[in-house]
């Protein structure tokens, strides 16, 4: 029975991590345990925040929604509210958009909004 030699696919595994972790600062760059250990972390925060980051953009829309329809004498949940009796379908990232760069238009949709709910 001949034993088995893992020589070319321990390297091609090594030299794989070791790329994906090159910027990496110091022995992180270098050293495959220490790259291998940082890319694991790196991933599951990457994974992680990919979620995240839409949950906070929601977060960021919304606000700057609050404040402009603050602005207007309403607030957040009753400018939702009278959009959607009165059927008007805009979601939260054209409204914030609305918000900051047409502040006429915005208005007018809070108008809108006001007259469903009284």
């Amino acid at each position: 029975m001949a034993r088995v030699k893992r020589g070319n696919v321990l390297q091609k595994r090594h030299k794989k991590i070791l790329k994906f972790a090159k910027g990496f600062r110091g022995s992180k760059s270098k050293l495959f345990i220490a790259a291998n250990q940082a890319l694991m972390q790196a991933w599951k925060n990457a994974y992680r925040d990919r979620k995240k980051r839409k949950r906070d953009f929601r977060s960021l829309w919304i606000t700057r929604i609050n404040a402009a329809c603050r602005m207007n004498g309403l607030s957040y949940s009753r400018m939702i509210n009278g959009l959607n009796k009165a059927n008007i379908k805009v979601n939260r990232k054209m409204l914030a958009d609305l918000a900051v760069r047409d502040q006429a238009a915005f208005a007018a949709l809070a108008k809108q909004a006001l007259a469903q709910i009284k």
